[in-house]
C-alpha cells in the first residue's frame, strides 16, 4: 500500500499540527526503524513507543472526564466498564481505521508483508501515539477538541457498548468470587524485535485458566481473558458477547 504524506494528515482531521516531525514520529513503528537503522546507522529515527505512553495516559483521562461530566448518572463501576470499553486495542484500532491512519504508518519491509497495516495493535498503538503527539503540540484541550469531533459522536451512538473488554469482564467476575486474584504472565515471546509475538496465560486464584497469542501483549492477555471465560460459561463461542446473566 503506498503510504500518504504525513504533512496531509492534519487537513484530513481538520486540525492544525505544528511539529510535524513529532507526527511522524506518531506513526513510526519499531520495525521501521529496525530496517532503517540497519541501511543508514547513522541516522537518529525514534519510534512511536513513547508517544504512546504518554498518549495511553491522555486517553484515558480524557475519556474518564467525559464519562464523568456528561454521564451523571453512572456509577464507579459503570464508569470504569465504559472506559475500558472505549480505550481497549479493538475500539482504538477501529477509531485508527475510520481516521484512515492505516495510510500514513511507516512500517519495516517484513511487518508491511505480513499485513501489519492491517494489524490491531499496531493501528491502536499509533491511535495512542497521535495523541501523545497532540496533547505535547497542543495541549489538553486540543486533545478534548479532536476527540470531542472524532470520537464522542461514535461513542453517543452507542458504539462502546459493542466491544467487550475480557480482561475487565474477568476480573469484575472474580471480584464477586470473593475477589479471587486474578494474575497474567507472558510465557512465550517468539519472532525478532520489531515482529514480536506473545503467549499469555492467566490464572485465578492460582489456577491456570486460559492461554492467549497475540502480536502485542495487551492482544495475548485478552485472548487469554476470553479463553478463561469461554471456560467459565461467561462467553458464548458463537457470538462472542457476554451472558449478561452471569455478570
Amino acid at each position: 500500500m503506498q503510504t500518504k504524506p504525513i504533512a496531509s494528515l492534519p487537513q484530513a482531521l481538520g486540525i492544525a499540527f505544528h511539529a510535524l516531525d513529532l507526527l511522524e514520529t506518531a506513526f513510526t513503528h519499531t520495525s521501521y526503524v529496525h530496517d532503517h537503522k540497519t541501511e543508514h546507522p547513522s541516522d537518529k529515527l525514534v519510534d512511536n513507543e513513547r508517544l504512546e505512553f504518554l498518549g495511553d495516559a491522555v486517553l484515558g483521562l480524557v475519556i474518564s472526564r467525559y464519562l464523568y461530566f456528561v454521564e451523571p448518572a453512572l456509577s464507579e463501576g459503570d464508569m470504569t466498564k465504559w472506559r475500558a470499553a472505549i480505550v481497549c486495542e479493538a475500539s482504538l484500532a477501529d477509531f485508527a481505521k475510520t481516521l484512515g491512519f492505516q495510510h500514513y504508518l511507516r512500517l519495516g519491509r517484513g511487518e508491511e508483508q505480513s499485513g501489519g497495516r492491517s494489524r490491531s495493535s499496531i493501528l491502536a498503538d499509533a491511535f495512542e501515539a497521535f495523541i501523545g503527539a497532540l496533547y505535547i503540540d497542543q495541549g489538553l484541550s486540543g486533545v478534548e477538541a479532536f476527540i470531542e469531533r472524532h470520537i464522542i459522536p461514535r461513542i453517543e451512538r452507542g458504539e462502546r457498548q459493542r466491544t467487550v473488554d475480557h480482561k475487565s469482564a474477568l476480573q469484575e467476575w472474580a471480584q464477586r468470587e470473593d475477589g479471587r486474584n486474578v494474575e497474567y504472565a507472558i510465557i512465550a515471546e517468539n519472532g525478532p524485535a520489531h515482529a514480536r509475538s506473545f503467549v499469555a496465560q492467566v490464572s485465578i486464584a492460582g489456577v491456570m485458566m486460559g492461554q492467549g497469542y497475540g502480536r502485542s501483549k495487551k492482544e495475548a492477555e485478552q485472548r487469554a481473558a476470553e479463553e478463561a471465560l469461554l471456560k467459565l460459561g461467561l462467553l458464548t463461542e458463537s457470538s462472542g458477547d457476554m451472558d449478561e446473566r452471569h455478570l
